[in-house]
């Protein structure tokens, strides 16, 4: 995966380029950088609003920040646009994580 700053470049050229969009949030992620990867995925949901593994990434960097709250409404709002999508394998995950977010504390 290319670094955040070259990254930046290429967002810099095409700002709503949802795949380097969501390479950000992923790798801000990965460096524990829980809230700025959230922005990301937020930026990459509003130019797609299909891109059903935002969804999920986002609930999962959510509950790491112990925002659980949050990230249930991101899971519920995730299983919808698999549905929408007719995304199976999305659909499957996302529902795996609502059940594993319910059983949370």
């Amino acid at each position: 995966m290319p670094s955040i700053a070259q990254l930046e470049k290429l967002l810099a050229a095409d700002p709503a380029d949802t795949f380097v969009l969501y390479g950000l949030a992923q790798e801000h992620a990965k460096q524990k950088n829980f809230g700025e990867a959230v922005a990301f995925y937020d930026r990459c949901l509003a130019v797609d609003p299909g891109y059903c593994y935002a969804y999920f990434h986002k609930a999962r960097a959510q509950q790491a920040m112990g925002d659980l709250a949050g990230a249930k409404v991101t899971a519920q709002a995730g299983v919808q646009a698999a549905h929408r999508a007719g995304d199976g394998k999305a659909l499957s995950e996302l529902s795996t994580l609502q059940v594993e977010l319910a059983e949370a504390r």
